[in-house]
């Protein structure tokens, strides 16, 4: 394992995978009471202008901004606006817990886009195989719904897929930000990302005639975008920095225990035997995907 993964640095990896585990279930029960839409956009406002506050004077955001405002705009899309979106609509129907599941498959789909839209990430036997095992857990989820087996309706079950699928993309395009300070890239796609989401909710949801969501929701919404999503950042950021972005990914893995745990302990959730084995199967998959345990064993045999 990296040397540079010391005791300090796994404690915030821990505490990171418990943030964004968080955020499924703040969103399981905020989405109860305010609209996806609006949730979304609540959530990536309150987000960007805590990031603006992180980063004010600092890393000459708003000439960055500025010079590349299309392009934010894009990576907001696809890297907030259009997933928030789909599993807040998902989540309407499934718990926390599954939908941790289902969107824990984004480095999945985002080895699969890269093969296809990159040069020097292409697919080895080991990322083949740990992409066969991660999609074969996700059909094991979403069978019950195909089938009309399940509590969850297919689409709902379909959206949390679709919003790793949108990471996916999301990720292969954010590499274009590689000379912006990451607080910068994050304050700005949650800007932009803001403003994409602020015309749908005012145009489908009518905020101004929804009724007020009660001290649950908003102290859940308020949870979602400070603690799990600006707060977030800045933990990922830091954890990036001191161990580097493979070693920052391995938060894939926390996230799902962490959304079944609270959804478990605080709502009321549980998981079948079926859900049990595609989390299985999803994060087997993304053990073969990290391939430091194939490493690992070569160097001890």
């Amino acid at each position: 394992m990296d040397s540079r993964m010391n005791a300090w640095t796994w404690g915030l990896l821990v505490l990171l995978g418990l943030i964004w585990g968080a955020s499924f279930f703040f969103a399981r029960i905020a989405v109860q009471h305010v609209p996806p839409l609006t949730l979304v956009f609540l959530r990536l406002l309150l987000a960007a202008l805590a990031l603006h506050v992180y980063v004010a004077g600092r890393f000459d955001l708003y000439a960055i901004l500025k010079a590349r405002w299309r392009e934010f705009l894009i990576l907001g899309l696809i890297n907030n606006a259009l997933p928030h979106a789909l599993i807040f609509f998902g989540q309407t129907r499934i718990g926390a817990g599954l939908a941790a599941i289902l969107n824990a498959t984004t480095p999945i789909w985002t080895v699969l886009i890269a093969n296809h839209f990159t040069s020097d990430e292409k697919l080895s036997p080991a990322k083949i195989v740990g992409c066969l095992v991660g999609l074969l857990g996700t059909i094991v989820l979403i069978g019950p719904g195909i089938s009309a087996g399940g509590e969850a309706p297919l689409w709902a079950l379909m959206l949390p897929v679709l919003a790793a699928i949108s990471y996916g993309f999301a990720a292969t395009y954010g590499k274009r930000f590689r000379d912006v300070p990451a607080p910068v890239t994050a304050a700005g796609q949650l800007t932009a990302s803001s403003l994409i989401a602020l015309p749908l909710s005012l145009l489908t949801d009518r905020p101004w005639a929804l009724a007020a969501p009660p001290l649950e929701a908003l102290l859940a919404i308020l949870a979602l975008a400070l603690l799990s999503t600006a707060f977030g950042y800045i933990l990922y950021f830091r954890i990036m920095a001191a161990a580097g972005a493979t070693n920052a990914s391995l938060v894939t893995l926390l996230v799902p225990p962490s959304a079944i745990l609270l959804g478990v302990l605080f709502l009321g959730e549980r998981l079948e035997v079926g859900e049990l084995a595609g989390m299985a199967l999803i994060g087997f998959g993304l053990v073969i995907l990290d391939g430091r345990a194939y490493r690992l064993l070569l160097r001890t045999a």
